[in-house]
């Protein structure tokens, strides 16, 4: 049974037991402050599981993209070492919001496993809660009596709190569960070892399949446990483990999805699988990360050197690292890996075909990018390692070891191959500790404590009324203290609310509310879990006062304005470049807008006119807001409103239209394209490969920018006595600074010659060497040229010369090769050593090395230094 026939099954079989089948939710997550991923099957679900919204469809089914590569659940490590972790996988899972409970989530998902699927029943085990006294919560004796019906109880197993006690996090909804266990064992295995003493033992052929999660409390802020006022259903069951089971496979990479990209790259590299155990790590880890990486740009996600793209493109080197370390694959192969890939799940998951250019292009631009790092890192731990050799050590330093890894992106352990293959070893301990200084650092930065919600007042729906209201009057539903970098502050939720939370690119509004003369000030708004929260630094001495809420508007009537001007700006992209252009990712705020699109080549300065010209033609017609709220998904279709590829959208959208730019959007915007004023492009570049950035300005911005440049332009002219033609004077004057320019270097290089000359004359034999010491009015690359041409000119040449001009000094040594060789000398470590009499530093070769300094009358003592040396 192939993998898409799995998964057809599984949804088919809960769609005919009345759940709705809801597409895959996008695995980068975008408006949670709390997640990058989506790292289990609930997430989408958050929002009715908190209570903060009410579920269309009481019963849903789904498989959703998940990844665990940060945060709790990081299991990259693991990834392709042992045979069952993945970084993305599918969670195929079924729902219940409020309805169906144990009885009917257990009867279930035996008939499909045993019934549909046909898994052999004595191969199945089942775990149940033991109980907490801690938490006050009893043995679930309720599933235990649903399972006896299906299952003998010998093959029921009580499990303590860690593997069947679910929890969403330190807060917030949780239960027990109860997980299906398969024995995938040969028979003759199971005779000799009962499967029931290795569930829960990380046995890799005794595994979990299938999570069913009973939420029925909430955890609060100081441990205490809650009942909630309805029960929900929550399962989760790999798609992958699932395949193996019934494909017969003893590994979760025999299954078909990926040994076809086991053999493709079997194929590009050469290498088989099975042979060695280092050659199928490598296979592996490629064959799961190439998924991860494909998804995850499909999603909207670029590997870039923060947050979430920071994740993506650790996952990328990994597997770039891999291929290049043990396979011997130095070009990129994990871009046309990603053809197979899409061929194999693109009709499961449409969004990849539809960004299979880009997905290509980024990848290919990505490995081409960490060639070239490991290229470097090569030469830099050749030259640690050279270094290190010629002073007697055999260590190389746990902080340089670091600085390659963390700086440059250079492995660990490819530093560490190098070593041994070298005869030296890692300061390992020193590595470590840098390392758990970055991660304390990381940690500290990022670190957020949330107390539990006090609930002021019971209100079944916070309406947002922003789109037409920049004032009203509200009452405070809920607040909690927050405290995030060692600095707290209040969130607040509102019965209503003009305030715009930050999402789709818009910054959140700022503004106030105020009650009996106190006013506070509302720094930020957000939309968390649902809720629109509103950021304070000081909770109000009356929370249950009513207050008077305002908004920001002269930002807010900036920001609108910017928002307006990027659909414009979409649109005049399409009409001007073609319908290829899609956006992918955007930045509103009250001071410019940042708008990154799909397009494979630079925007020409007359395509930039143009558009440009485009944009600020609209405005001047004034077109007015077309706005359509609550529009049924099909209908915007219908009307060719634009979509986003890793946005969730509902059963109902609003629709954006200003001519004919129509899309898809929850942020605000002016009544007319005439309040967005002017439009200026201010830079036009590359973000990655395929990726296109625009930056612009409007309105009053947009008027600031172009009075401050035409004043610049007329203080310039005002140098040139206000000539007629500024532009042909200051040509002029750069033609003429040119030809100085060459006149002066001319003149350097005559008095170079002459320096050359004398400097010759005042070479003198000593110890079999021809030997020079000078100090000379010459910058460093001056004297480079001059001591590589005496080299040249005359034999056994030993040169050190300090220079000084300007005020700044350098000191340069030049040794003949032969010299090197006979007196066992370095130029580099020489210098090094001498650098301090001019307060400097410097390196390079056994033969050449130079330094740079600021004490220009420390250069005869370090010249003395290096006579001593020799």
């Amino acid at each position: 049974m192939k993998l898409e026939e799995i998964r057809h099954k599984f949804l088919s079989f809960f769609e005919e037991k009345g759940h709705t089948i809801v597409p895959s939710a996008p695995m980068v997550i975008k408006n949670d402050p709390t997640l990058m991923f989506t790292n289990a099957g609930m997430v989408p679900f958050k929002e009715f599981f908190l209570g903060n919204a009410i579920a269309k469809d009481k019963r849903v089914t789904d498989t959703q993209k998940c990844l665990r590569v940060s945060g709790k659940h990081n299991d990259l490590d693991e990834v392709g070492v042992d045979t069952y972790h993945h970084t993305m996988f599918e969670m195929l899972g079924n729902w219940s919001f409020g309805d169906y409970f144990k009885k009917e989530s257990i009867a279930w998902a035996w008939e499909l496993l045993t019934e549909v699927y046909g898994i052999d029943k004595n191969d199945l085990y089942v775990t149940i809660f033991e109980g907490d006294e801690k938490d006050g919560v009893p043995r679930d004796t309720e599933s235990y009596d649903f399972w006896k019906k299906w299952i003998p109880e010998d093959r029921i197993i009580e499990a303590n709190k860690d593997d069947n006690f679910w929890e969403m996090g330190e807060m917030g909804p949780c239960g027990p569960c109860s997980e299906i266990h398969i024995d995938i064992r040969s028979d003759e295995e199971k005779k000799n070892v009962d499967g029931k003493t290795l569930v829960n033992q990380d046995h890799p052929q005794v595994v979990e399949v299938w999570n069913l999660v009973f939420i029925q409390f909430n955890r609060k802020a100081d441990g205490s446990l809650e009942k909630l006022p309805e029960t929900h259903i929550d399962t989760g069951m790999g798609l992958e483990r699932l395949a193996m089971a019934l494909q017969g496979k003893q590994s979760n990479y025999d299954i078909d999805l990926f040994q076809t990209l086991i053999a493709q790259i079997v194929k590009q590299s050469g290498f088989e699988y099975g042979k060695t155990e280092s050659t199928d790590i490598a296979l592996r880890v490629i064959a799961d990360h190439v998924r991860a990486i494909a998804f995850s740009i499909s999603d909207g996600q670029l590997p870039s050197n923060t947050g979430a793209g920071y994740v993506i493109r650790r996952i990328l080197r990994r597997a770039v690292r891999y291929g290049y370390q043990t396979l011997k694959m130095n070009e990129p192969f994990l871009a046309p890996l990603s053809k197979v890939l899409i061929a194999e799940m693109g009709e499961a998951f449409p969004e990849l075909v539809d960004n299979k250019t880009l997905i290509e292009n980024v990848i290919r631009e990505e490995e081409m990018s960490f060639f070239k790092t490991l290229e470097q890192g090569i030469k830099r731990i050749e030259i640690i390692i050279e270094n290190q050799k010629e002073e007697g050590i055999k260590e190389i330093p746990g902080a340089q070891v670091f600085e390659l890894y963390d700086t440059f992106g250079f492995p660990f352990d490819l530093t560490a191959l190098m070593a041994r293959e070298a005869g030296m070893t890692l300061d390992q301990a020193g590595f470590d500790k840098a390392l758990q200084a970055q991660k304390d650092r990381s940690r500290s930065a990022t670190s957020l404590k949330t107390d539990d919600w006090t609930e002021l007042l019971v209100d079944e729906k916070e309406e947002f009324i922003g789109y037409d209201h920049l004032e009203a009057d509200v009452k405070i539903t809920r607040y909690r203290k927050v405290v995030q970098n060692k600095k707290s502050f209040y969130q607040l939720v509102f019965n209503l609310t003009p305030f715009y939370p930050e999402g789709g690119g818009q910054v959140g509004d700022k503004g106030y509310i105020e009650f009996d003369g106190e006013k506070v000030s509302i720094f930020d708004t957000k939309k968390e879990n649902n809720l629109i929260v509103h950021l304070v630094k000081d909770l109000p001495k009356n929370p249950n006062a009513s207050f008077k809420a305002v908004v920001n508007t002269e930002k807010r009537t900036l920001s609108a304005a910017n928002h307006s001007a990027t659909h414009l700006l979409h649109h005049a992209l399409r009409t001007v470049l073609g319908d290829h252009v899609v956006q992918k990712g955007s930045l509103v705020n009250p001071e410019y807008l940042r708008f990154d699109f799909a397009h494979f080549s630079k925007v020409s300065d007359e395509e930039l006119i143009q558009i440009e010209q485009i944009v600020n033609d609209l405005i001047r017609q004034n077109t007015p807001l077309n706005e359509l709220r609550n529009t049924p998904i099909k209908e915007a279709q219908e009307l060719g409103a634009m979509m986003l590829f890793g946005e969730k959208y509902g059963d109902t959208v609003r629709v954006i239209q200003f001519g004919d730019s129509i899309e898809l959007c929850g942020g605000t915007h002016v009544p007319g394209t005439g309040n967005i004023g002017w439009f200026k492009i201010i830079s036009e570049g590359s973000v990655a490969s395929g990726i296109r950035r625009i930056e612009a300005i409007s309105n009053h911005t947009a008027e600031k920018y172009i009075n401050n440049k035409l004043e610049q332009l007329s203080n310039v002219n005002a140098l040139f006595k206000n000539t007629k033609n500024v532009v042909q004077s200051v040509e002029e004057i750069l033609e003429s600074n040119n030809r100085m320019q060459k006149q002066l270097e001319q003149i350097e290089k005559d008095r170079a010659k002459n320096i050359k000359g004398d400097l010759k004359n005042n070479i003198v034999e000593k110890d079999g060497m021809n030997f020079l010491e000078a100090i000379v009015p010459l910058d460093g690359g001056a004297i480079k040229d001059v001591l590589f041409q005496l080299k040249g000119e005359v034999a056994n040449l030993f040169a050190v010369i300090g220079g000084e001009k300007d005020g700044k000094c350098t000191l340069s040594i030049i040794i003949d090769e032969e010299i090197v060789k006979s007196k066992d000398l370095h130029a580099g470590n020489m210098i090094r050593s001498a650098a301090k009499h001019i307060q400097g530093g410097g390196g390079g070769q056994p033969f050449f090395a130079t330094a740079g300094g600021k004490k220009p009358e420390g250069l005869k003592d370090a010249i003395s230094e290096v006579k001593e040396m020799v």
